[in-house]
C-alpha cells in the first residue's frame, strides 16, 4: 500500500452499510435490465406532502438560502419543542434541540461529544446497522443485549442490569425498532427505569424516528413520560425522514440537556456547519402545517403490513413476527438455512439466501446478520402495493424449489 492511502484506525474499525450494500446491488440488476423488487430500504414511497415542497420553493425564492446557526433555525426549533410537548408530552426548549442533517447526525454528534476510548454502549439486538459501527467509530466499544422472539424483541431489565459495568456510558433505544418492528410498553420501560436508576452514570439514547408509525393496539410511549425523574439523562433523537417521507431532505435532530446539546453543536460546527437552510424551512412546514400526510401513510403501511403477514404466512418454513411499528417484517429463516436453490446455490447462512433471493427470484431483502441477529430476513414494506405483491408471488416459489 502507498504510503498517501494510509486510513485512519477509526475508518478501520467499521464496515459498510449491508443496507445499503443490498440497495446498491439491486440498483445495479435494475440497470442491466432485471426487474427487482426492493423491499431492502427503509424509505417510504410517499411524496413529499405539497405543501412542505412549496415551503422550499418559498425558501429559495426569498434568498433563505444561506448557513444557518450551527444549532439549526430558531424558528424550527421553537416548532420541534411544540411537536414533542404535542405528540408526547415532553418539555423541552429550543435550547434544549439541536437541528441535524438527518437523525444519524444527531446520534454522531452525541457519541463523538461523549464517549472516550473504552467506554462502552450497551445496544439491544437486533439493532439497526449503524449503532455499533458510530460507537466504534467513536472509539468506544458495543456491548451487545440480545433480546428475542419469547419476549416479543424487547430488552429484559435484568439483561440490562447484568451488563452495565463502570465504563458503561449509554444504552440505545429504538422503538418501534428498525428491524424488528418491536415497541416498548409500560412495563418494560419502568423495569428498564429501575435498573438505569442505580446507575446514573449511564445516559438513553432514545431513537424515536418511527414513533408516529404504530399499529393498534400498540401505542408509543416516551421513556420520560414512564421515568420524568431520567429526563435529564435522556437524548430524544428523531425527525422528519420517515413520518413525513422527507429522507433525502435530510433534516433530524436531538433534544437533550442543554450540556449535551452545546457539546454536539459544536462539533456540528466544524463538521456540516449547520443542516441545509432549504430543509429547514420544508421541516418547518411538516411540522406545523396539515398533517393528513402522516395519517395517510400510516394507513398504507398497516394494509400493506397486513398483505404482508398473510402472504409470508402461508410460506412454509419462515417465522413472521407481526410489528408493532415502524414499516419492517422480522421474518426467522432458520428452516431454509443449510439447502440449495433451484439455480444450485448453496444456502449456508442469511446472507447467502439473500443473495439467492437477489439473484434468482429478484427480491431484495437485508440478512438479519447486518443486525445482529443471524438466521432472519428483515422486509421493508414501505414500497409500492404492486412492488409487494410481485415479491409475494416470487418468494414462495423460490422457498418451494429449496432442496
Amino acid at each position: 500500500m502507498e504510503a498517501s492511502e494510509r486510513l485512519s484506525a477509526a475508518v478501520g474499525r467499521i464496515g459498510t452499510s449491508a443496507t445499503m450494500r443490498i440497495t446498491a446491488r439491486a440498483a445495479e440488476l435494475r440497470a442491466a435490465g432485471v426487474e427487482v423488487c426492493a423491499l431492502s430500504a427503509g424509505e417510504p414511497d410517499a411524496p413529499t406532502p405539497p405543501h412542505v415542497a412549496e415551503a422550499a420553493r418559498r425558501a429559495v425564492e426569498r434568498g433563505r438560502i444561506g448557513y444557518t446557526p450551527p444549532q439549526g433555525l430558531a424558528e424550527l426549533r421553537s416548532a420541534i419543542s411544540e411537536d414533542l410537548r404535542r405528540r408526547h408530552g415532553m418539555i423541552c426548549g429550543p435550547d434544549e434541540i439541536i437541528v441535524t442533517s438527518g437523525g444519524k447526525q444527531a446520534i454522531f454528534n452525541a457519541l463523538l461529544a461523549t464517549l472516550d476510548p473504552g467506554d462502552e454502549v450497551i445496544i439491544p439486538a437486533p439493532y439497526w446497522v449503524s449503532y455499533p459501527e458510530i460507537v466504534r467509530f467513536a472509539g468506544a466499544r458495543p456491548v451487545i443485549l440480545p433480546t428475542g422472539p419469547e419476549r416479543g424483541w424487547r430488552p429484559e431489565p435484568g439483561a440490562l442490569a447484568a451488563r452495565i459495568g463502570p465504563r458503561t456510558r449509554w444504552l440505545i433505544l429504538n422503538a418501534p425498532a428498525n428491524p424488528t418492528g418491536a415497541g416498548l410498553d409500560r412495563a418494560t420501560l419502568e423495569g428498564l427505569a429501575e435498573v438505569l436508576r442505580a446507575h446514573p452514570q449511564v445516559m438513553v439514547l432514545s431513537d424515536d424516528i418511527y414513533a408516529a408509525i404504530t399499529y393498534p393496539p400498540h401505542r408509543f410511549t416516551p421513556l420520560a413520560a414512564v421515568a420524568p425523574d431520567l429526563a435529564e439523562r435522556i437524548l430524544v433523537v428523531d425527525g422528519v425522514s420517515k413520518a413525513h417521507a422527507m429522507t433525502g431532505w435530510r433534516i433530524g435532530w436531538g433534544a437533550g440537556p442543554a450540556w449535551l446539546i452545546g457539546a454536539m453543536t459544536r462539533i456540528q460546527s466544524h463538521s456540516t456547519s449547520c443542516a441545509s437552510a432549504v430543509s429547514q424551512h420544508a421541516a418547518i412546514a411538516a411540522l406545523t402545517g396539515p398533517q393528513d400526510h402522516v395519517a395517510a401513510m400510516r394507513a398504507a403501511f398497516a394494509r400493506r403490513r397486513a398483505r404482508v403477514l398473510e402472504g409470508l404466512g402461508a410460506i412454509e418454513g419462515l417465522r413472521v413476527h407481526p410489528p408493532e411499528g415502524a414499516f419492517y417484517a422480522w421474518i426467522e429463516v432458520g428452516e431454509l438455512i443449510g439447502r440449495q436453490s433451484a439455480g444450485g446455490r448453496s444456502i449456508g447462512d442469511d446472507v447467502e439466501l439473500a443473495e439467492a433471493l437477489l439473484e434468482e427470484a429478484g427480491v431484495a431483502l437485508v440478512p438479519g446478520s447486518a443486525f445482529g441477529w443471524p438466521g432472519a430476513l428483515r422486509l421493508s414494506f414501505a414500497a409500492a402495493d404492486e412492488v409487494i405483491e410481485r415479491a409475494l408471488e416470487r418468494l414462495p416459489r423460490f422457498a418451494a424449489e429449496l432442496r
